[in-house]
């Protein structure tokens, strides 16, 4: 069993409450599942539209960028909201994500080390939450701003990084080059500016869906017509721009920065996928949150798996491991969702917070917390 699709996870979940986004950990949950769609599900390499049995192909790339906005809405809802604390609260919270950081990369090392044959995301992961820490009180705008920095640098950079990793077995690809940190930065700060936008309950899911379906649209069509996906993409390796021999100037340009295809780390893949993940997250708070607990209830499988990320994500990484010779298709990837899904309900049920979940909070409460503010967990 192989695969080269990536796919992160992990937010800053808390244990169920009244006041949880219900529809955000929905969210969570979908990303998890198109990670597990790309890891055991044998899913096409790349989306033929005029093939329906290629359509599972959306997952690739497009739940690694969700579970990234997913992040960085998490460390936004955390800290703040659209009001992030001044001194010397700000503090306490950036010490409390440095330590959850230093937990995820742990997590991640360990998981590397079953040596499946899986991108673990974690440790970049980790990485991200700290480049994260000096620009929690940013306004909406400047982080956006930086975000397209980012997503205008991301193929460069990911170019020049190649040549460090000319020697790097599957363990070291996975700390850096797969997951490029420019490229995944991006998306968190794009969750983190849709945390710190002002709340305008439904209106401002709907423009928020709206924007992103236009955004996702808009970069997708240019990419398509400007720099075709290459027929053959052998030898094309995840987090790198990939150009076919026998370009010329004008293609080689097209194809790193204007590039649709999945992890190529291009303006229009950072571009649409990014869009996507903000689609994807206010459709889930449209049709979940606010609609009183009929809805909260309907929604508590899906909800269940995405209050414990971070667990779900090491579990079905250990299961991996212990099957190698699993069976990829459909059927794996529904045993996989539906065991989650079971696994998640009871653990919450009668433990509460997701084991993994539970000690990285305990960990981060070394550091005393800041006091308690309006912002509602995720």
């Amino acid at each position: 069993m192989t695969t080269q699709r990536p796919v992160p996870r992990l937010g800053v979940p808390g244990a169920a409450s009244s006041d949880r986004l219900v529809g955000v950990d929905v969210a969570r949950s979908l990303a998890l599942f198109g990670m597990m769609a790309a890891h055991v599900g044998d899913v096409a390499e790349n989306v033929d539209w005029a093939d329906p049995t290629s359509l599972g192909a959306v997952v690739n790339g497009r739940s690694a960028a969700l579970f990234a906005v997913l992040a960085g809405v998490s460390i936004g809802l955390v800290s703040g909201r659209d009001r992030p604390p001044g001194p010397p609260a700000i503090g306490r919270v950036r010490a409390r994500l440095a330590l959850r950081a230093v937990v995820v990369v742990v997590v991640g090392l360990l998981l590397m080390a079953l040596q499946t044959p899986v991108y673990v995301v974690l440790p970049t992961y980790g990485a991200l939450f700290l480049l994260a820490l000096p620009v929690l009180r940013w306004r909406p705008w400047a982080l956006l701003l930086l975000a397209v920095g980012c997503a205008v640098a991301s193929a460069p950079v990911a170019l020049a990084i190649v040549p460090l990793y000319a020697d790097a077995d599957m363990f070291g690809v996975q700390l850096g080059l797969v997951y490029p940190v420019v490229t995944f930065w991006a998306y968190v700060l794009v969750g983190l500016a849709v945390a710190r936008s002002r709340p305008g309950g439904a209106v401002r899911q709907v423009l928020l869906l709206a924007s992103g379906t236009v955004v996702a649209t808009a970069a997708y069509v240019v990419g398509n017509a400007a720099a075709p996906i290459p027929f053959d993409t052998t030898y094309a390796f995840p987090g790198v721009p990939f150009v076919p021999s026998r370009s010329d100037a004008g293609q080689t340009f097209a194809q790193v920065f204007l590039s649709p295809r999945d992890h190529s780390s291009s303006i229009v893949d950072v571009v649409g996928t990014a869009a996507v993940a903000v689609a994807v997250i206010a459709l889930c708070r449209l049709l979940v949150d606010g609609h009183g607990p009929l809805v909260t209830r309907i929604a508590v499988p899906l909800a269940a798996v995405g209050s414990m990320p971070l667990t779900v994500y090491a579990l079905h990484l250990v299961v991996i491991a212990a099957w190698p010779e699993m069976p990829q298709g459909p059927t794996t990837w529904w045993a996989f969702v539906v065991g989650s899904v079971l696994f998640a309900m009871l653990w919450r049920r009668f433990l509460g917070r997701g084991p993994l979940e539970r000690l990285t909070a305990r960990i981060a409460s070394a550091v005393p917390a800041p006091a308690p503010g309006p912002a509602p967990r995720a």
